[in-house]
């Protein structure tokens, strides 16, 4: 994904989903409203036993359809488990991993420390590279083993 952008069709998904949850539970929700209105009230019971149970199982329907719309819309097809190519899970929830503080590369980004080959002419001196990879250790952001590999990755470039 090169735009790094949630995409139109996605965000009315999303906003979509919200709508059927917020139809579905007023529709649930009108079930003990009109119980309460009608309490006591034994005429025609039946009818109102299956109208209640309808607009119970309708708006719960409709409250679980948006949950999984909105998941896709949030997430991708591949991001919610629709799809199961993890591959493409990453490119459908990288710009949502991005605003919640990112992953290890964001982290190691923001501390400036290069990943990969490819280093910067103007890259941090290896001491200094070190010291915010430790930071991040401390912070709890990398684990152990991640740690280590960047650590001996940064040594073995110094």
């Amino acid at each position: 994904m090169t735009n790094k952008q949630i995409s139109p069709e996605r965000q009315g998904l999303y906003y979509f989903g919200i709508a059927l949850v917020v139809v579905g539970a007023l529709s649930f929700g009108s079930v003990f409203v009109s119980g309460i209105l009608h309490f006591g009230d034994f005429t025609d019971f039946a009818g109102q036993a299956r109208s209640a149970m309808t607009r119970a199982f309708g708006g719960m329907v409709l409250i679980i359809i948006g949950g999984i719309l909105q998941g896709v819309g949030r997430m991708g097809a591949a991001g919610s488990g629709i799809v199961l190519d993890p591959e493409r899970a990453r490119e459908d929830v990288e710009p949502w991993a991005r605003m919640a503080g990112g992953v290890v590369k964001d982290a190691l980004d923001e501390a400036g420390i290069a990943s990969g080959q490819h280093q910067h002419a103007d890259a941090l001196p290896f001491d200094e590279q070190l010291r915010r990879l430790h930071k991040l250790r401390e912070e709890g952001i990398l684990s152990e083993a991640e740690y280590e590999a960047k650590k001996k990755q940064i040594l073995e470039q110094a």
